[in-house]
């Protein structure tokens, strides 16, 4: 992605100028900036370059400049051109954003990372640096970093009371945002903070991990983002703890103690902000359970609008993709459907 680097005093006088010109001679000054912008390097025009000249430069991605100036340029009215131009200037010039994250809402069309879509088709996990992908169970680090990116700002607190193997402090590294994870295993902590301490820190964010249980772990602070990875019920095992979440004798035992950790949790997060679940749904004796929804309803009792429900691919567990043709003959056998999607609750603290 190639970005421009403008003089500020005389482009903005520039669009000063052709904002009050008539038309003919607008649509041909517009015309021409494009074509000197397109060139670039090879135009050498005064006021533009692909490298920072001085200080007080104005950039932006070429492909974004180059989309306001033809637009202004063959605007079909005067005052469409005028509407351009002033977009631009205030693109070029002011930031706006809602509080929340760091999108630039006058230049939102730089942000092609941030996923919007509620249908998220990940493909190959994301295994750069520290994440291995070596525990059972541990979401796509392309998860944390989406919501992180749409519901945080650089040095905001995200606290993720199922840390498993470390994957969202780890994202916090590489994004700038303070971290802290708690995991009731204590071999699981260890293995999780060793390979968070290997991921390069160049924000230098704090990343805490905490033994203990998220039930009822004594936690201070105030936290802009939770994300929350809980079992799904028994599908996997991941401890003899009788406190794990996948220990929990039935589904409704496993929802009271669901209940317990979100308002163990819930203080602790800013009001307006967001709270995150990342949850799936189970089969159990012939019956589909929707432990998704049933998550879903609970959480919404300890005060919390639901503002998105993603509905994420998810390819099951280890287990179910080495016996994929067994799981196929039971599914045909059995009148069911198999897994394949998960949930990313969205929710939003009032």
């Amino acid at each position: 992605m190639t970005t421009v680097y403008l003089r500020r005093a005389p482009f903005l006088a520039e669009l000063a100028r052709l904002q009050a010109a008539e038309t003919a001679a607008a649509r041909d000054g517009l015309q021409a900036l494009a074509d000197a912008v397109a060139a670039l390097p090879e135009s050498g025009h005064p006021w533009m370059a692909l490298s920072q000249q001085q200080e007080d430069d104005l950039a932006m991605r070429r492909a974004l400049l180059l989309r306001y100036l033809q637009q202004a340029a063959t605007a079909y009215t005067a005052e469409r051109r005028r509407h351009y131009l002033r977009r631009l200037r205030l693109a070029l010039t002011e930031v706006r954003t809602n509080g929340v994250n760091e999108v630039n809402l006058n230049r939102w069309q730089e942000y092609d990372e941030i996923w919007t879509d509620s249908l998220w088709l990940i493909g190959d996990r994301d295994r750069s640096g520290a994440h291995l992908g070596w525990y059972w169970g541990n979401f796509v680090p392309q998860i944390p970093r989406q919501l992180m990116l749409r519901y945080t700002r650089r040095g905001d607190w995200v606290l993720d009371p199922f840390l498993g193997s470390g994957t969202t402090l780890i994202e916090c590294r590489r994004l700038g945002r303070h971290g802290v994870g708690i995991e009731l295993v204590e071999a699981v902590a260890q293995k999780a903070r060793a390979l968070i301490e290997q991921e390069p820190n160049p924000h230098r964010v704090e990343t805490s991990v905490l033994v203990g249980d998220a039930t009822a772990l004594p936690l201070v602070g105030r936290f802009q983002l939770i994300i929350m990875h809980p079992p799904y019920h028994d599908i996997i095992r991941f401890s003899e703890d009788e406190r794990d979440l996948s220990n929990a004798p039935t589904v409704e035992d496993y929802l009271a103690r669901w209940r317990q950790a979100v308002a163990h949790i819930a203080p602790l997060l800013e009001r307006e902000r967001y709270l995150a679940v990342v949850i799936g749904d189970k089969y159990s004796r012939g019956e589909w359970i929707p432990l998704g929804f049933r998550v879903m309803e609970a959480t919404l009792e300890a005060g919390f609008t639901l503002k998105s429900i993603v509905v994420k691919n998810f390819e099951g567990t280890r287990g179910k993709r080495s016996q994929q043709a067994l799981w196929r003959y039971r599914a045909l056998a059995g009148g069911f459907y198999l897994f394949k999607h998960e949930y990313i609750l969205i929710l939003k603290k009032r």
